[in-house]
This record gives C-alpha cells, sequence and structure tokens, in this order.
C-alpha cells in the first residue's frame, strides 16, 4: 500500500530549522519576542510570494508583492540564503532553496496514507452514520486497506479490510480506470472480460465507457449493487504530493438507507485528505 518509506536523514538536516534574522529573547509578551514574531512572519509571507513563481523573483517584485520595504525584504532574503531557504541567482533575483526540499523530503517520509485518512474517515462516518472505507489498486482490483463500521448493519463482503474487487464494479475501482484513460480502459475490459459479480454490474466495454464519462464530468463514483447485492457506495479520489491517485474514499450503504446527496460530502472529504497528503489543486482557468 502507498505508504512513503522514511528516509536517510540528510546531515544538512542539522542546522537550525529556522534563519537567526535578529537576536531576540523567546518571550513572546516582551518587545524583543514580537520582533521575533513579525519577523518569522514576514519569512513566511517571502516564502509563500517565491513559491508562486515557477521563476526567480527580483527584490523590488518581493518588495511589492509582499508589502515589506525593500531594504527589510533584502536583510531577510539574506539570512534564508544564509541558512539553504531561499537561493540568490546570478542576476540577483531569489527562488525557493534545496532546504526546503530536504524539510518536504523528511515530511513526506513520515506520512502515511491510512494514518492521515482515519481521522477524516471518522469525521464522515459520524456525519453519516455509515461505513466508510480507503481503497487502493493492486492490479486489476481494488483493495480495501481500512474502514469505519457503520455499527447499523454489516457490509457484507467487499467492504471488509484485506477484501478484494473488480475495478469496473467498484465505486473507487471506477476512479481508477478513468485515471487510465480510453485505450487502456479498453485493455483493462479485453484482458478481464468483464465478469459479473451481480446482476447489475456492468459487462460490456460501452456501458462501462458511459459510467466512466459521467466519473469524469462529476469527479465522483458510484456502485449501485454492483458488487454485492443490497450494498451501494459512493467514491471520491485521493491524490499524493504528486497528483497521483493513491487511493479512494468510499461511503458504503445498504441500499434501502442510500443517499446520492451525501456525494459532495465524500468528495470534500476526500480532497481534505489529498491537501492533508501535500495535493495542490491546479487553479482554476
Amino acid at each position: 500500500m502507498p505508504t512513503i518509506r522514511p528516509c536517510r536523514r540528510p546531515s544538512a538536516l542539522r542546522h537550525p530549522p529556522f534563519p537567526t534574522v535578529a537576536t531576540a529573547k523567546t518571550d513572546s509578551a516582551s518587545p524583543e519576542g514580537k520582533t521575533s514574531i513579525q519577523v518569522i512572519e514576514r519569512m513566511m509571507k517571502l516564502l509563500d510570494v517565491l513559491a508562486e513563481h515557477a521563476d526567480p523573483v527580483a527584490l523590488k517584485n518581493l518588495a511589492v508583492e509582499t508589502g515589506l520595504h525593500p531594504s527589510t525584504a533584502h536583510r531577510i532574503l539574506g539570512a534564508m540564503t544564509h541558512s539553504g531557504f531561499v537561493e540568490r541567482s546570478e542576476t540577483g533575483a531569489y527562488r525557493l532553496g534545496i532546504r526546503l526540499l530536504e524539510l518536504g523530503s523528511l515530511v513526506k517520509s513520515r506520512i502515511s496514507l491510512r494514518d492521515t485518512a482515519m481521522p477524516y474517515m471518522l469525521k464522515l462516518h459520524a456525519a453519516t452514520g455509515e461505513s466508510v472505507n480507503l481503497g487502493v489498486r493492486t492490479g486489476d482490483e481494488i483493495v480495501y486497506v481500512d474502514r469505519t463500521s457503520s455499527g447499523r448493519a454489516s457490509v457484507r463482503v467487499v467492504h471488509i479490510v484485506g477484501a478484494r474487487a473488480p475495478l469496473h464494479t467498484t465505486a473507487t475501482g471506477k476512479l481508477f480506470l478513468v485515471e487510465d484513460g480510453p485505450e487502456r480502459i479498453r485493455d483493462y475490459a479485453r484482458r478481464t472480460g468483464l465478469p459479473a459479480s451481480t446482476p447489475e454490474s456492468i459487462t460490456t466495454l460501452p456501458a462501462l465507457e458511459k459510467e466512466l464519462e459521467r466519473v469524469r464530468r462529476h469527479d465522483v463514483a458510484f456502485d449501485l449493487d454492483e458488487v454485492e447485492a443490497g450494498v451501494r457506495c459512493i467514491a471520491a479520489g485521493i491524490r499524493d504530493d504528486s497528483g497521483a491517485l493513491v487511493a479512494g474514499l468510499s461511503l458504503s450503504t445498504p441500499s434501502e438507507r442510500f443517499n446520492p446527496d451525501w456525494a459532495p460530502l465524500v468528495r470534500d472529504t476526500a480532497n481534505e485528505i489529498s491537501r492533508a497528503l501535500g495535493y495542490v489543486a491546479p487553479r482554476a482557468g
């Protein structure tokens, strides 16, 4: 499953985590403490602006975009450059530094998909009273790696930790098939033959393509008694910091309690987990 392996701690990480810009007491109630907090806030402003630009940014532009006086920005950038948080090009422009990559790699190495997702799964469970599942892709199947139990009725077969189900019958599997694209979807259909699990299962390529187009448009997928008779699901995708689809979050209910209006809540919860994993959605337009 997509748990990120710990990496060896780089020697550069022995440096202090923040550049020393001013010598000050740590007591935030003192004038010196307030000055230190102000400096950190200005550092964050500069980092945020640099993160918005793919190319190095001139000092003048950084000062304008952060609202800082050029001399203040120059002084803070100098300290950040010394500690590796920022790099200064030969032309005098600034960009994010390698130190941030080192820290980012360290954070990424400590992130577990299951540990990150569970608080959000419990929140969704509390809001709906239904079972919430975390599924990942293994070949042509979805494997369920974590679950919260509804306590009201058993979801008997598929939504048990460790259980497997074909991609085309599961809500989460449909998300991964959409990610594959048309050619690989056809390959999947030829390779598997689209076997049925219930009378409601999709068993033809045209029907599957039509269903996946709906998933693509709405960014959410449904399983309507397709894996197990009497069980329905809503699923949305979870992406990691690279933008890759790494899991699906699904809400499973007995058919008589199924509520399609929960789809936005499932999608929003999956998006929250994605952001917690470091995913930044592309800007609209």
